[in-house]
């Protein structure tokens, strides 16, 4: 059986608006959609923890941190400043990751949820 909508009225003023609103938005949620495609993977999710817990990581610590190799540690930090998401400075021979400052107002928030749940599991 299929669901089916039956309403008496429909807001034309209403609908109007929405329609009008997400236009206006395309932009925005297409940015936001791509930043959360980069951070619904779970080893990036972790090493965006990491970052903001640590404040910068080179690839070697986030290798031996997550036991990965460093290459696959490498192609996500690529994926992850193609997205905007983390920068780089090179120190001598050592490149390290930080997250950028702008992107902290979106991402600070999961990671609280992380830690309140991670806080409760292992107290």
């Amino acid at each position: 059986m299929m669901n089916s909508c039956k309403r008496i009225f429909a807001d034309q003023g209403q609908i109007n608006n929405c329609k009008e609103a997400l236009n206006e938005s395309s932009g925005p949620f297409s940015y936001l959609s791509g930043l959360l495609a980069l951070t619904g993977n779970e080893v990036r999710l972790k090493i965006l923890f990491l970052l903001n817990r640590e404040g910068e990581l080179c690839p070697c610590d986030l290798s031996d941190i997550l036991g990965m190799t460093i290459p696959a540690i490498s192609q996500h930090l690529r994926k992850l400043k193609d997205g905007g998401m983390i920068h780089s400075v090179k120190s001598g021979q050592t490149v390290f990751y930080s997250i950028e400052a702008s992107q902290l107002g979106l991402l600070r928030p999961f990671f609280n949820q992380l830690q309140k749940h991670l806080t409760t599991v292992h107290p």
